[in-house]
């Protein structure tokens, strides 16, 4: 008997994966007034208490159908570094024992996080750390939750911007990322505004027109990364299957839908690979009349890497280039590159950790 009543218990919803429905649907069938789920929401997303019986305006006939029918969840944190330009890597040990990593960046006026959408990440992006661990599974709505709950509670301030670019293929878990999506740009919970949540896709074509027909309420970023099929094919297997015509054929739609609204461009410079002069007049043309932000990344390398990281006056002759196109161009440098916490570096703790554990 309490073998059954213990795997009942290990099924019930996570608090903070549940939406204003969910939540309005769990009042109901408490037997409890519609209103108290808009204290729920407010509670947990807007103020950021998880904990139902630290919230005395829910009557106690909710509190107590809350124990029997809902779990809390936080990421039990593994490892907490920080670097030298005050970026922080958290490694988060999810309900499985799987481990993710997120990151957090503070720059003036704000405080942006990288979070994670995989546990792994299947597309294999040959200049990316984190590919190299593979896919082991998706992350649910609420663990992707979890890990803004987490660095709220970590640093004792909420976030004030968002960027799905951790471990992980977004489009790849599209129903968990979008559910997400929709709950923090909530006004009536965390109340991000939508230019304030970034999705980076390696370009899951189908995906991007899903978000399109959904009218998912978040910035679009792509990783390009190269200017012909041939390059980006070998550095992004993912082209072999969706070229890079069909790609930008998505992202016009996409920029035809929101207006005016741009596409952030994500470059990682690859020394000697796609770097030149004739790289960057490609990608002018390749972008003409596309309202995009072009993000050039030096790229970060790691061992067993085959590339270098590029020439700094090849990264400033490229980005002069689309400049003078009249494209908004802008090096980003590599934040936390000193804890493995930069772009395309997730997965060191994560991989230290298992080959640890391996020699006890």
């Amino acid at each position: 008997m309490q073998n059954n009543l213990k795997n009942t218990l290990d099924h019930r919803p996570y608090l903070t994966g549940m939406n204003a429905q969910a939540l309005l649907n769990l009042c109901r069938d408490a037997g409890v007034k519609d209103v108290h789920a808009e204290t729920l929401n407010a509670y947990i997303f807007r103020r950021g208490i998880t904990d139902w019986h630290a919230m005395p305006e829910l009557p106690q006939q909710l509190r107590n159908y809350l124990d029997q029918h809902a779990r809390l969840f936080e990421p039990k944190i593994i490892a907490n570094q920080q670097a030298s330009d005050g970026t922080r890597k958290i490694l988060l040990s999810m309900p499985d024992g799987k481990e993710v990593e997120s990151v957090l960046i503070p720059a003036s006026g704000r405080l942006t996080q990288c979070v994670s959408t995989q546990v792994g990440c299947a597309i294999g992006c040959k200049f990316c750390l984190t590919a190299t661990a593979g896919l082991t599974r998706n992350l649910s709505t609420a663990e992707i939750m979890s890990q803004v709950f987490t660095a709220r509670h970590l640093i004792g301030q909420p976030v004030t911007n968002l960027v799905l670019m951790g471990m992980g293929e977004p489009l790849h878990n599209y129903d968990a990322v979008a559910d997400f999506v929709r709950m923090v740009t909530d006004a009536k919970g965390m109340a991000f505004s939508p230019r304030r949540v970034t999705l980076s896709t390696a370009g899951l074509v189908p995906a991007i027109y899903r978000m399109i027909e959904d009218e998912l309420p978040c910035s679009l970023a792509v990783s390009l990364n190269a200017t012909t099929d041939e390059v980006r094919s070998h550095i992004m297997p993912i082209n072999q299957k969706y070229p890079i015509a069909e790609l930008l054929d998505a992202m016009r739609a996409y920029v035809d839908k929101h207006g005016r609204k741009r596409i952030l461009i994500e470059y990682i410079l690859l020394g000697g690979i796609n770097d030149s002069l004739d790289d960057a007049k490609r990608l002018i043309q390749l972008l003409d009349g596309m309202e995009t932000t072009i993000n050039l990344l030096p790229f970060n390398p790691f061992q067993g890497s085959e590339w270098q990281r590029p020439e700094r006056s090849h990264v400033e002759a490229f980005r002069a280039e689309l400049k003078q196109a009249g494209f908004i161009a802008v090096v980003r440098e590599s934040r936390g590159r000193d804890i493995s916490a930069a772009c395309g570096q997730l997965k060191t703790e994560v991989v230290a950790r298992r080959k640890l554990a391996a020699k006890l």
